[in-house]
């Protein structure tokens, strides 16, 4: 009961960040309240929310996962050269997620099976998938068709654009946000109200008790694992819907993103209390920092300064929470 108080504390502080962030930028942002920007939150928004509700399951049983930026970016580069070489679009994408969910089962089995630690087997994932990036693709840079072009039709899944939309709404409309809120919706219902869930958080807070209680902890954990990688290439997905072009080699820092709207959503790194809604508005507040920065003159790699101070607190705030329940 105290782990969920301390985790609806955190969410609410989470909420009222985000009003604090959004009021600031429309205050002091030239041109911040405009449809275009609420576009380029959105457009911002997906890969790092995709990543984010994946990655929630690994750090609720008290892992990490690295390489989900590389596996995002790995992924959709195999799969825009599998189209490139005439392979349909749908099952392209299939391919995609595939092979997310293959990288996410090589992490699980490293971590639960072999022993290694999550921090180093995803780290090797990372630098594995940043080069087959590059050998796919022979380091040329992959370019997802656009407009109407054949295989084009999947970017409407994420942003709806055409020259019929009213002059107020060309930068288009974000139809990804519904595929958003349904898969979160949908893996809160799995992590709160279903055995996978029960499981994976069990984990968390007592792996040792868990599996002497007779839990497959090597399933469960590795499932953990699979669906953060499946998450990724969905990402991965959205990322090419969204910027067309992929450059190989690319990809890494998108994971401390996912990795701290997480966190600032109130899941914590030390396993067993987490949930979707709040790694939601924790990544809403990643995409405002991310948008609203240059509108009050800062250039984007300040996030990166802010989003450290902001991470620290949040997991200060967690290492206080522990400690009050015991």
């Amino acid at each position: 009961m105290k782990a969920k108080n301390s985790l609806g504390t955190q969410k609410l502080a989470a909420v009222i960040a985000l009003v604090v962030l959004f009021v600031f930028f429309s205050i002091f942002g030239d041109g911040f309240l405009k449809y275009s920007t609420v576009i380029s939150i959105f457009d911002s928004l997906y890969y790092i929310g995709f990543m984010a509700i994946g990655v929630t399951f690994v750090i609720i049983t008290g892992g990490i996962d690295l390489s989900i930026g590389t596996v995002c970016i790995c992924c959709a580069l195999i799969g825009g050269t599998l189209f490139q070489k005439g392979v349909p679009m749908a099952l392209c994408l299939i391919i995609i997620l595939i092979i997310g969910a293959l990288f996410g089962l090589a992490n699980g089995l490293m971590v639960s099976v072999m022993g290694l630690p999550a921090f180093i087997a995803t780290l090797g994932t990372m630098m594995i998938t940043r080069g087959l990036g590059s050998i796919v693709t022979n380091t040329a840079s992959v370019t997802f068709p656009t407009g109407d072009a054949e295989g084009a039709w999947y970017k409407s899944i994420f942003k709806l654009q055409s020259q019929n939309l009213p002059q107020s709404m060309l930068a288009g409309i974000p139809t990804g946000f519904i595929l958003l809120v349904v898969l979160a919706i949908i893996m809160a219902i799995i992590l709160n109200k279903t055995r996978v869930g029960r499981y994976i958080l069990a984990l968390g807070s007592n792996k040792e008790a868990t599996r002497l209680s007779g839990v497959n902890v090597v399933k469960w954990e590795t499932l953990a694992f699979v669906i953060s990688g499946a998450f990724a290439a969905l990402a991965g997905i959205s990322y090419a819907a969204i910027y067309s072009t992929l450059m190989p080699g690319t990809g890494n820092g998108f994971e401390l993103d996912a990795i701290a709207g997480v966190v600032i959503g109130g899941t914590s790194l030390s396993g067993g209390v987490g949930s979707i809604s709040g790694t939601l508005i924790g990544v809403f507040i990643m995409a405002v920092l991310k948008t609203g920065l240059p509108f009050v003159g800062l250039q984007p790699h300040y996030q990166l300064f802010i989003t450290g101070f902001v991470l620290i607190f949040a997991v200060f705030m967690d290492v206080l929470n522990r400690k009050k329940r015991g």
